[in-house]
C-alpha cells in the first residue's frame, strides 16, 4: 500500500511518474494552481501592508478534498511540481490549502521526467524555496494591480473586454511604435554597380563596385552612375590582389525557450503558443513501446548550461556516430547575467540515443518536427564549429576599385547534423589570378531604395523582449495570444500589425501611463524580481515603491480621459428594417450596424471618405478600407471592374509629372513629404543622406 504521497502538476506527468517510483508511492496532479488572487476583486489589501488574498479557485474544490485524504494517510509529502517560480509557488499553495503543518513535507524537482531524474529527486529532497515563492508572488501582485487599475479605465473610456498589462503594454507598445517608423519612413535612391566578368567556359562572376579613389563610394542618381560605367568601359579591369583567409562559424548553442520559440517560427511556421504546447507534450510523455517517458527536458528556462552526464552521453555519440574530428574540444561558454532560471538545463532530450527517426512512428507531425529540431540542435552543440575558406578578390580600373568574395566549406562541423536553409547555399570558386586583365561581359547600374525597419514577427518580437529583458520565456507565448485575442494586434502572413483598437490603447497608455509601457522601466522589474529570488530584497518593498505614484497616476487617468465614443450615427438606411445604420467598433475596428441591434443583426463594412477625389479614374471617391485581417489602406468607391486604385499611404489626389503615377503622402507631420507611389520613380525621393546608404 502507498505510504507516500507526489503531487505533480500536471495529470500528464501521473501514470509515466508511478511506473518509475512503484507501489508504495501515490501521485497525484493538482492541475496547476489550486489559489489565487480572487477575481471578482483587487486582491491585495493596499492599507494593510499590500498583504494578498487568496482563495481557492473555482471548481479545485473537490480536487483539494481528495488530496487531503490522501495527505492524511501518507507519510510523507513530496511536493513535485515545476522547477521554477511558478512551480515553487504552486507547492506553496498547497502547503497552506492542504493544511500540511505537522506533516513531514519535502519539494523535489526534476528537469526531466525520466526513471534516473525522478529517483535522484526523491532522494534528494529539499525544503520550499520562500524566496522564490516570494519572486513569484511579487511578480503577480504587481500584473494584478495594474491590469485591475488600469483595464477599468479602458472599460469606462472605450469599450468592456479590453485589458492592459505589464508585460502585454510593452510588447504592444513595441508593435506600434515599429508601425510608426514604417508610416513615416520616407524611402531616398542609390545606385549600386555590378560588373559581369568572363572565367574561362563557366557563366562568369560577378564584382560589386567597393571603392572610389580608396573610398567607400555613395551613388546617389542615375546621372552619377551613367558617368561611372563610361569611364569603367573606356579602361581595363585588371586583378589587383587576391586573398585567402579562414572564417570559423560557432557551433550552436542548445536551446532556451526563446531561442526555441525563434527557430520553431522561422523554420516550423509554429506560433509562440503552438511551440509552447507542443513542446509541453515532450516533456510530459510520449507513449513508446507502452512505456510512457518524457523525451525532452523542463521546457521554460533560459539556461544554456547543459547536465555533466547528458553532456558525456551526447559526446560518446557524436565520437561513435560522426568521428572524433566532429568533437569539440572545448565547449562554447555564454556570457550573461546570472538569472534564476538558469538553474536549469538547456532544453535537450532526455535520451540521446532516441534519435527522431526512431521516434517518428510514436510522435505526431508537430511533434517529431520540434523533437527532430530540439535533436539536432543538441547534438551540434557539442560538435566542432565549421570552417570556410573565404576567398577575396580586388580588381582595379582607373580609380575604381571592384571586390568580389565567396566562401567554400572546409569542414561541415556542426553543419552535419544542424543545417538550415541559410546554410544549404554554396559559392562556385573564382580562378583569376593577380595581374590578370579581365574581359568585362556586363556592366550594370541598379537603382535601389532604402527600406523601413521590418515589422515584427512573433519570432523576432521574442527575440526584441528578450533582448530587452522583458517579461520571462514563459511569458511570450500567452502575451502574444492575449494581444492577439483582445484584437490590439492582428497577424498577417506571419507579421503582426497593430489594429485601430490596438493603437487607441497604446496612445492612453503612452500618455498616461509612460513609465510602465517603457521598455527600461519593465526590464528594471524583472531585474528587481530577479534579487527577491536571491534573498537579497523583501518583495514588498517593490510594491511600496511602486503603488503609491501608480495608484495617482490611475486617479488622474481616471480624471483627464475623455471617453473614446466608438458609436457615429450615419444617415445610411439598414436594408433589412430601414433603421439608421451606425458606425460601430468591433474587434478589427469600425464597422456599420443596424442602430436596432439585437432586434436587428444586420451589418455592413464601413468606408470613410478622406475628401479626395481618386487619382486613377477620377470619378470615384478615394476611401478607408481594411484587409481581411485589418490593415487599413486607401482604395476608390468603385472599386472592382471599374477602378483598381489601392494605396497602402494616403494619396494627394494627383499624379506623378514624372511617370503619371499617383503621389501619396510619407513621413511625420514634421517630414512629410509628397512622393511618388512608383518604387522605381525617383519623384520626392532625391534628397538622398550618407546615413541611408
Amino acid at each position: 500500500m502507498a505510504n507516500h504521497l507526489v503531487i505533480v502538476e500536471s495529470a500528464a506527468k501521473v501514470n509515466t511518474i508511478s511506473k518509475f517510483l512503484g507501489k508504495s508511492y501515490k501521485v497525484e496532479a493538482s492541475i496547476g494552481h489550486v489559489r489565487d488572487l480572487p477575481k471578482s476583486q483587487l486582491g491585495v489589501d493596499v492599507e494593510n501592508n499590500y498583504e494578498p488574498k487568496y482563495i481557492t479557485i473555482r471548481g479545485k474544490g473537490d480536487l483539494l478534498q481528495k488530496l487531503r485524504r490522501e495527505a492524511k494517510n501518507a507519510k510523507c509529502i513530496y511536493l513535485a511540481t515545476d522547477p521554477d517560480r511558478e512551480g515553487e509557488a504552486i507547492s506553496w499553495h498547497l502547503y497552506h490549502s492542504l493544511r500540511l503543518e505537522g506533516k513531514e513535507v519535502k519539494r523535489i524537482t526534476f528537469n526531466e521526467i525520466t526513471e534516473t531524474a525522478v529517483k535522484e529527486a526523491i532522494k534528494n529532497p529539499r525544503d520550499i524555496n520562500t524566496d522564490l515563492v516570494d519572486a513569484q508572488q511579487a511578480r503577480r501582485i504587481l500584473d494584478r494591480l495594474v491590469g485591475y487599475k488600469i483595464s477599468p479605465i479602458l472599460w469606462k473610456k472605450i469599450r468592456k473586454g479590453l485589458s492592459a498589462g505589464r508585460v502585454q503594454s510593452v510588447t504592444l507598445r513595441l508593435i506600434c511604435d515599429r508601425e510608426k517608423e514604417i508610416r513615416e519612413f520616407i524611402e531616398q535612391e542609390y545606385w549600386s554597380i555590378e560588373t559581369l566578368f568572363k572565367m574561362g567556359k563557366t557563366k562568369g562572376f560577378e564584382a560589386k563596385l567597393d571603392k572610389v579613389d580608396g573610398k567607400r563610394i555613395e551613388i546617389c542618381n542615375e546621372e552619377e552612375a551613367k558617368i561611372i560605367v563610361e569611364e569603367c568601359q573606356s579602361g581595363n579591369f585588371v586583378v589587383k590582389e587576391r586573398k585567402q583567409s579562414e572564417r570559423v562559424k560557432n557551433t550552436a548553442l542548445p536551446f532556451t525557450t526563446s531561442t526555441m520559440q525563434q527557430e520553431a517560427s522561422k523554420h516550423l511556421g509554429f506560433s509562440t503558443q503552438k511551440t509552447m504546447n507542443v513542446a509541453q507534450q515532450l516533456y510530459e510523455g510520449i507513449k513508446i513501446d507502452k512505456k510512457e517517458m518524457g523525451i525532452v527536458t523542463y521546457i521554460r528556462t533560459d539556461s544554456v548550461r547543459i547536465a555533466d552526464v547528458a553532456k558525456q552521453a551526447v559526446r560518446d555519440y557524436i565520437e561513435k556516430e560522426y568521428g572524433e574530428e566532429y568533437l569539440q574540444d572545448a565547449p562554447i561558454k555564454k556570457e550573461k547575467v546570472q538569472k534564476v532560471q538558469d538553474a536549469h538545463e538547456a532544453i535537450r532530450p532526455t535520451y540521446i540515443e532516441k534519435t527522431p527517426e526512431e521516434l517518428k512512428p510514436y510522435l505526431s507531425k508537430d511533434q517529431y518536427k520540434l523533437y527532430h529540431m530540439i535533436w539536432h540542435r543538441f547534438v551540434a552543440s557539442q560538435m566542432t564549429p565549421a570552417k570556410f575558406e573565404t576567398h577575396t578578390v580586388k580588381i582595379e580600373n582607373g580609380r575604381y576599385q571592384f571586390k568580389a568574395s565567396y566562401s567554400l566549406e572546409k569542414f561541415p562541423g556542426y553543419l552535419k547534423v544542424y543545417r538550415l536553409d541559410e546554410n544549404k547555399k554554396q559559392t562556385k570558386a573564382i580562378s583569376v589570378k593577380e595581374g590578370e586583365v579581365l574581359e568585362a561581359i556586363q556592366i550594370s547600374p541598379n537603382q535601389h531604395f532604402t527600406q523601413p525597419p521590418a515589422r515584427f514577427s512573433e519570432a523576432t518580437i521574442v527575440k526584441t523582449l528578450e533582448e530587452n529583458g522583458v517579461g520571462r520565456p514563459s511569458t511570450y507565448a500567452p502575451t502574444i495570444t492575449t494581444l492577439l485575442s483582445r484584437g490590439y494586434v492582428t497577424k498577417e502572413t506571419k507579421v503582426l500589425y497593430p489594429t485601430d483598437l490596438g493603437e487607441i490603447v497604446n496612445n492612453i497608455m503612452l500618455e498616461y501611463f509612460d513609465e510602465i509601457v517603457g521598455v527600461a522601466f519593465t526590464a528594471q522589474l524583472e531585474r528587481i524580481l530577479d534579487e527577491i529570488a536571491s534573498g537579497n530584497i523583501e518583495w514588498k518593498e517593490i510594491i511600496k515603491a511602486f503603488y503609491p505614484n501608480f495608484n495617482k497616476t490611475v486617479e488622474k487617468a481616471e480624471k483627464e480621459i475623455e471617453h473614446v465614443d466608438l458609436t457615429e450615427f450615419t444617415d445610411i438606411p439598414c436594408e433589412r428594417c430601414d433603421a439608421v445604420m451606425v458606425i460601430k467598433y468591433g474587434k478589427y475596428g469600425k464597422f456599420l450596424g443596424c442602430n436596432n441591434f439585437p432586434e436587428c443583426h444586420f451589418t455592413k463594412p464601413w468606408y470613410e471618405e478622406v475628401g479626395i477625389k481618386c487619382p486613377v479614374c477620377k470619378d470615384g471617391e478615394v476611401i478607408l478600407k481594411k484587409s481581411k485581417k485589418g490593415r487599413i489602406y486607401y482604395g476608390c468607391d468603385k472599386s472592382g471592374e471599374e477602378c483598381d486604385f489601392m494605396s497602402w499611404q494616403k494619396p494627394t489626389g494627383d499624379n506623378c509629372p514624372n511617370c503619371g503615377d499617383v503621389l501619396i503622402e510619407k513621413g511625420s507631420v514634421k517630414t512629410k513629404k509628397i512622393v511618388c507611389r512608383n518604387t522605381v520613380c525617383n519623384y520626392g525621393k532625391e534628397n538622398k543622406t550618407k546615413s541611408d546608404i
